[in-house]
């Protein structure tokens, strides 16, 4: 399926763009149509179980090769949860990071317990590192930035704090510009290398003086393909109307499916970035594949190695520069089976070396676990 509306499809939405004044019943449902169309015709909105069944005949041929179905679990022997399979604690990552120093956002866990005893740890947590709001607060277990808040004030970290029962882990707050480094090292190998850069940007939109904010996103032709999440995000705010000029932020989490954009930034890679992710990489005892989230100050800052990991992820890590809008399915479907034709690679290696396997009943048991939390 292409990455693109047909020539049908375009004229349709071309003759949609100017919303009436109050926005009219009927306009709003050929906006939500043009949304669902555009859903369906662009595969970086497909679901999961829409995208993975070509990758996965795939994987059973590698496991015939490899004879295993579950060797990729050895690829990270150092990481929890079958080489951060599922449900991975984010501070036992960030542990095994603790010999990068300053690379790594500063942070800490919020132990389960009572308000009070939360709301200090954190208060100490910022006054022990001189940290202001905002502040990032995300569940220790958890998956495609679900639960992840910038508090960005006492009011809203309270609330998260009496909201989430399970551990915290806050973290430092890291301005600038977010990017995805996908990494990976063969065991014998000396160096690893950069497999793939994703440059993450926010989706805003800017005001006119008329429109509503309901109207400004089912007429932005990038939130249209995000309509029904951003109208229910702000759901109390969409009779406003933005002043001329005014910028309205209607994602912050570098997350796909909480409405970044993902773009192709493999192009950024440059041999000090690749020394400051092989320095940090190099200083977890057992990790070899994954995908890391970073800050930097500036698309230069990042060029140049300077940077702050706020999160590692482990094998079922996608090189999410695939999702850029310009990459067809094709080109998606290539690049998952080459990323998991290498885990498997690399699990076979360190089972050669002495790596634990995971058998497919303990695979099991650690998804019903996973999916039961």
């Amino acid at each position: 399926m292409a990455s693109g509306p047909n020539y049908a499809t375009t004229e349709l939405l071309e003759g949609l763009g100017d919303a009436p004044r109050g926005t009219d019943a009927v306009w709003r449902r050929r906006r939500m149509w043009a949304s669902i169309w555009r859903r369906l015709t662009r595969w970086e909105y497909w679901p999961i179980w829409a995208i993975y069944p070509p990758v996965v005949v795939y994987l059973f041929w590698l496991s015939l090769r490899h004879r295993s179905l579950t060797v990729f679990t050895a690829v990270n022997p150092g990481m929890p949860a079958a080489s951060g399979l599922v449900g991975m604690s984010k501070s036992m990552i960030l542990a095994g990071l603790a010999g990068a120093g300053d690379s790594i956002a500063t942070w800490s866990v919020i132990p389960p317990g009572k308000f009070p005893q939360r709301n200090a740890a954190l208060r100490l947590f910022m006054a022990d590192q001189g940290l202001q709001f905002p502040i990032v607060l995300k569940p220790d277990r958890g998956e495609r930035g679900e639960g992840v808040v910038i508090a960005r004030d006492t009011f809203a970290s309270e609330n998260v704090l009496r909201d989430c029962k399970g551990p915290l882990v806050a973290q430092a707050y890291i301005p600038g510009v977010e990017f995805g480094v996908f990494y990976l090292r063969r065991p014998k190998d000396t160096r690893g290398e950069v497999f793939s850069i994703t440059q993450k940007q926010d989706v805003s939109i800017v005001g006119d003086g008329r429109s509503t904010l309901e109207e400004l996103i089912l007429r932005d032709d990038r939130a249209i393909g995000m309509a029904r999440f951003f109208l229910n995000k702000f759901e109390e705010r969409l009779a406003e109307v933005p002043e001329v000029g005014a910028s309205v932020r209607l994602s912050e989490l570098g997350t796909h499916c909480l409405g970044a954009l993902f773009l192709d930034g493999t192009g950024l890679n440059t041999s000090r970035l690749e020394q400051a992710i092989e320095a940090v990489s190099r200083t977890y005892r057992g990790f070899h594949f994954g995908r890391y989230d970073v800050r930097a100050e500036s698309v230069d800052a990042f060029q140049r190695g300077e940077f702050k990991v706020i999160e590692l992820n482990g094998v079922t890590s996608e090189a999410t520069s695939m999702y850029d809008p310009k990459h067809s399915v094709w080109f998606g479907w290539r690049t998952l089976c080459e990323q998991w034709r290498i885990a498997f690679e690399i699990g076979a290696a360190n089972r050669g070396n002495g790596a634990r396997v995971w058998s497919v009943r303990e695979l099991w048991n650690l998804l019903q676990e996973h999916r039961a939390a």
